[in-house]
């Protein structure tokens, strides 16, 4: 048979006497051999009765001076109180006793005569020549393998022919031999000869190895059982080798956070190794909801399988601690705890875990007001301001539904929204979540129809209400698909509808005050690591649905690319963005380009305004001090001569030229308020304009409808603080 053929593994339970059953015969010939070992020092002192010379004269005075009792033995221990070690430790011991005097037994003392232990220590230094050092089985015979022979005679590092050794120096190398790992019991042996004392160390070696049972290993992996015993087939059970293979499989469990050892190894009579992995399975999980005060239990709000359908911790599964805190990571995203834990105990079954999820919850709800600017609006020193109001609660019913009403007013722009978020819907295994959003904003329109000669504005109003679900699609990648129903139109300072702007433009697609539509949106996001500087990619498309045959048909795909590296202490993020959209559609929704979130350098929206559009930014970033970071940047934006394809032509009224370039310096700052950034830039046609606004990190790719088709920061026009 091939030796890589004979690993067999199993989980058969059939019992051969082990080798823990063989210690005591072990032990027995132990000591046998050591009083043969005394014996023949007691009968060459005897024989040398030569005038001493100088290596003569050594051993006979050390045997009359001194009768030596001699003991070896070997041991076999589990140190269970370290788990990484392997439980396989053997162990050989040599004792050297000086017996006491019988003057000493008569009187029972029990105190020792005065350097009594001085002179039983200084025995243990006395030298005995050896002129010879061989290494024999068990029996004492030659033995026939040869190589292990050689193993034994390597380990040796004191006892060499003709050379005076001591009681240590010879336990000490039977422990090397031991030590070596092939064999399970060694007994030194000393034999009289006519050219000296011959020491013989006699060795029993290892059992081959022809196969292995594993027991209680559920989610280690067979291959690595195979990997780790596939070459030691056929071949002397190596206990170091052995030792080393436990320590990996141990390893194994530990790198990946997984509760389990090998808690128990014999080998059997036929070279059978028998491994037993212990592996501790989830018995149970329970919540304990603790007050935010005391910390002692008390009633939560959150139904626990609120909480629980979050972990991907199960019942029966190998408790991994990785996993744990993941799922500790999962419930605090929920944003409905303080703090959360997982205690491990153990459970009343050998072997398994209960798992007490301790959790502090937050308050539900409440309200707020604060504060921003919007970026989409450039006239006027105080026009850009806004004030909010919201009403927020984080866990309707104790389901982690969110309800948000919120109020955002400005002295052009405004908006008023309501949006209703189920998380996960119920009875859905997929973490499909749900939201219903209705919206009422009025939004500058100085985007695309800006620059009025008679310097009156204008705003364009959206009324919008749909419906959407979101879903993982796989690790880092999400889906979404919703249903919008919009209803906009574009309204004077006065707010009066007009359907025209001062340059003749219309200003909805229709000709109608208003433009209806059904929209169906499809959206597609990967996002690395989640930080400003991570990788991301996102993917949107809105279809037009022409359901009554004044509503809008069109289609539109928008795409952002962003990826981030790290450049020593600096960080370098390049991105890139695109769309194009074909059909019926309002000229107010145009990409346009320029601005805080596109090309930097121009105002909002100055660079052009088309059907289709592409930018692209590059960063260079690095610490200054604290919370202080510089960038500098560089900007790039065109139309891709789509301009005139707009109803109306709005960019060529006003003159954009389509493309333009921006480059700059700044500062970003992580406030107490959000990560705020103030930025200097030029542009191609040698102006310069300051940008101030929000950093966030997009998740995601809204509708384009605001002059922000770069979306490397805060999406919308406006940047809230």
């Amino acid at each position: 048979m091939p030796p890589n053929d004979g690993v067999s593994f199993t989980s058969s339970s059939f019992k051969i006497p082990s080798l823990s059953q063989t210690l005591a015969s072990h032990l027995y010939r132990a000591r046998h051999s050591a009083f043969q070992l005394i014996h023949s020092l007691r009968k060459s002192s005897n024989f040398l009765k030569a005038p001493p010379g100088p290596t003569a004269f050594g051993v006979h005075s050390l045997i009359r001076s001194s009768p030596l009792l001699c003991c070896a033995s070997l041991s076999l221990t589990t140190q269970s109180n370290n788990l990484p070690k392997s439980p396989l430790l053997c162990s050989a011991s040599l004792s050297l006793s000086q017996p006491s005097s019988p003057d000493s037994a008569q009187s029972g003392s029990e105190v020792p005569h005065k350097g009594h232990s001085t002179t039983a220590g200084r025995s243990h230094e006395e030298r005995v020549l050896i002129s010879e050092v061989l290494v024999r089985n068990k029996d004492g015979e030659e033995m026939e393998r040869k190589d292990l022979e050689m193993e034994a005679l390597t380990a040796l590092k004191a006892c060499r022919a003709n050379s005076a050794l001591t009681v240590r120096e010879v336990q000490e190398d039977v422990h090397r031999i031991i030590d070596s790992g092939y064999f399970s019991s060694c007994m030194p042996v000393a034999v009289d000869t006519r050219d000296g004392i011959r020491l013989v160390f006699q060795v029993e070696p290892n059992q081959e190895f022809h196969g292995l049972v594993c027991e209680g290993a559920n989610v280690l992996p067979m291959k690595f059982l195979e990997d780790a015993f596939r070459d030691a087939h056929g071949k002397v059970v190596n206990l170091k080798r052995l030792d080393e293979v436990i320590n990996s499989i141990n390893g194994w469990y530990t790198e990946r956070g997984l509760f389990g050892l090998v808690s128990g190894l014999d080998i059997f009579s036929g070279g059978i190794i028998k491994l037993q992995v212990a592996e501790a399975e989830v018995n149970n999980i329970s919540m304990c909801f603790l007050d935010r005060k005391t910390g002692e239990p008390t009633k939560g709000k959150t139904k626990p399988e609120t909480i629980l359908r979050q972990l991907t911790t199960k019942k029966g599964q190998v408790y991994s601690m990785l996993q744990g805190k993941r799922d500790v990571d999962t419930v605090s995203t929920m944003g409905l705890m303080a703090d959360v834990s997982i205690i491990p105990q153990p459970a009343g079954d050998a072997g398994k875990v209960d798992l007490i999820m301790n959790v502090v919850e937050r308050p539900s709800g409440g309200f707020s007001a604060g504060g921003g600017i919007s970026s989409g609006i450039t006239s006027g020193p105080l026009s850009g301001l806004i004030g909010s109001f919201a009403y927020s609660h984080r866990n309707l019913f104790g389901r982690n539904q969110k309800l948000n009403i919120s109020l955002e007013r400005g002295q052009i722009d405004s908006i008023f929204r309501i949006n209703y978020t189920d998380p996960w819907v119920e009875g859905d295994d997929k973490r499909t979540s749900r939201t219903i959003i209705v919206q009422n904003s009025r939004t500058p329109g100085t985007l695309v129809h800006g620059n009025q000669h008679d310097n009156s504005s204008l705003s364009i109003g959206h009324v919008t209400a749909g419906i959407e679900f979101s879903r993982p699609l796989r690790p880092k990648w999400s889906g979404t698909a919703g249903l919008f129903f919009q209803h906009a139109g574009a309204r004077d300072e006065k707010g009066n509808p007009i359907i025209k702007d001062f340059y003749g433009s219309p200003l909805t697609a229709s000709g109608k005050p208003y433009d209806d539509m059904l929209v169906a949106k499809f959206e597609s996001v990967y996002t690395g690591s989640g930080d400003q500087g991570s990788s991301m990619f996102a993917f949107n498309m809105e279809q037009g649905l022409p359901i009554m045959p004044e509503w809008l048909f069109f289609n539109r795909v928008n795409a952002r690319a962003r990826k981030g590296a790290e450049i020593g202490p600096t960080r370098l993020l390049l991105s890139l963005s695109g769309g194009h959209v074909v059909g019926n559609f309002s000229p107010h929704e145009a990409f346009a380009i320029g601005g805080t979130n596109s090309v930097r350098g121009y105002e909002e929206g100055a660079v052009g305004s088309g059907r289709s559009y592409v930018v692209g930014s590059s960063e260079i970033s690095f610490p200054m001090l604290g919370p202080v970071e510089g960038v500098i940047f560089a900007d790039y934006g065109h139309d891709l001569w789509s301009g005139p394809n707009v109803p109306g032509d709005p960019a060529g009224a006003r003159y954009k030229p389509g493309s333009g370039y921006g480059y700059g310096f700044g500062i970003r700052v992580d406030s107490p308020l959000g990560p705020l950034r103030l930025e200097y830039a030029f542009n191609d046609r040698q102006a310069k304009r300051f940008h101030f606004g929000a950093m966030a990190v997009a998740t995601g790719l809204d509708v384009q409808k605001n002059g922000d088709p770069n979306g490397i920061w805060l999406r919308g026009d406006r940047a809230l603080s």
